[in-house]
């Protein structure tokens, strides 16, 4: 049979036993997680893969897979292009074919596009997080990496998720990976709160794109008040340091701003050790925050409490759907926040950016001069 007409029973999933002291713990730890956690879908993210001569099955992550709808993903790879076209095009016939593209993603949905021999493609990721049975969703396993020496400080951050990521259907699996990856495979949308759209897209991936990927796991920090469901507090990271690191900024910095304990026009060095408001709540509450931070900072916790919050560093995963020609797009009932549109100054075909032209575009009409004539 073909690729194309092949399906999962046909493309066999290579196991590697873990051989090596640290892949063992890993897979002991991801043993001990599949049994004591279910598994809660939390929703699609987007992103662009491509795919060149010679790449094979495989396909690389151009734009990290973390965007919360089509749309966004075509405007970063607009912007992706644009800056190819200014950059590194090395003639005339190069930008020109990036700018045509360019001017497609301007003005129209569009999910795939081949340029200069590089298929482009907007990807679609299922997300989902292992939770307990308390509905608590899981946290950094202690296989997970952790930096010898933590670095906190402002803007403190590894590389960014999916950097330089290959997607290889082919590579090796731990048996716990492949034993994840294989029982996905049937993973499809079901209850009354799904629209029937969406159930229908959802079953008709399962045929058309009858294989799974798994994505490395990422982090993220979630937080939850009184009784309601977790939430997501921001976005993905490739660490739990690195999310650590987002929640320490916020309690030190950005939430007594949100709260108003603060000044927003405060100087950048004003943080939760060092303000001093005069009312007696706020810096009860102020201090409830720089504790929190210094807590989570001298034991690398990954929960923290604020009055009436709780923040939680949790892991979570990401899969692509895959078929006999790659991973997935969007799907018609995936929902778009906004419309195509012009993102960059018009940048022609010797690679000059026009600002000018940016700047009378947005400029506004000019008032009418209106004489008095009685």
């Amino acid at each position: 049979m073909n690729e194309m007409g092949a399906g999962p029973a046909d493309w066999p999933v290579v196991v590697r036993v873990p051989v090596e002291p640290v892949e063992a713990a890993m897979e002991a730890d991801a043993l001990d997680a599949a049994l004591h956690s279910t598994l809660a879908v939390r929703g699609p993210l987007f992103g662009v893969a491509t795919q060149s001569t010679g790449d094979g099955r495989r396909w690389r992550v151009a734009v990290e897979v973390t965007q919360g709808c089509p749309q966004q993903a075509r405007d970063s790879l607009n912007s992706l292009l644009w800056f190819r076209a200014k950059d590194e095009a090395k003639d005339k016939a190069e930008r020109r074919a990036l700018l045509a593209a360019v001017a497609r993603l301007e003005s129209e949905r569009v999910d795939e596009l081949t340029v200069l021999d590089t298929r482009y493609r907007v990807v679609r990721a299922e997300e989902y997080a292992g939770m307990d049975a308390n509905g608590d969703i899981e946290t950094p396993r202690p296989t997970d990496p952790e930096p010898l020496t933590p670095d906190w400080g402002p803007g403190t951050h590894g590389p960014r998720v999916d950097e330089d990521l290959v997607l290889d259907p082919d590579a090796p699996l731990s048996p716990v990976q492949a034993s994840e990856r294989l029982s996905l495979r049937s993973l499809v949308y079901t209850g009354t709160r799904f629209p029937d759209s969406v159930l229908g897209d959802s079953a008709r991936a399962v045929e058309s794109h009858p294989d799974v990927l798994l994505m490395p796991a990422a982090f993220q920090v979630v937080e939850r008040s009184g009784t309601r469901s977790w939430r997501p507090g921001s976005a993905l990271h490739v660490s739990a340091h690195d999310a650590r690191v987002t929640l320490y900024f916020s309690l030190m910095w950005f939430r007594p701003r949100l709260r108003g304990l603060i000044a927003h026009d405060a100087g950048r060095d004003v943080d939760a050790h060092t303000a001093a408001p005069e009312d007696a709540a706020a810096a009860a509450e102020l201090a409830a925050f720089a504790q929190a931070a210094d807590r989570l900072r001298a034991g690398r916790l990954n929960q923290v409490e604020v009055p009436g919050t709780a923040l939680r560093i949790v892991r979570t995963r990401r899969l692509l759907r895959w078929g006999p020609d790659g991973p997935e797009g969007p799907r018609p009932s995936d929902t778009n926040t906004q419309d195509p549109e012009v993102i960059h100054p018009r940048l022609d075909e010797d690679g000059v950016v026009h600002f000018e032209e940016s700047a009378q575009e947005e400029a506004p009409p000019p008032s009418a001069d209106v004489s008095d004539q009685s």
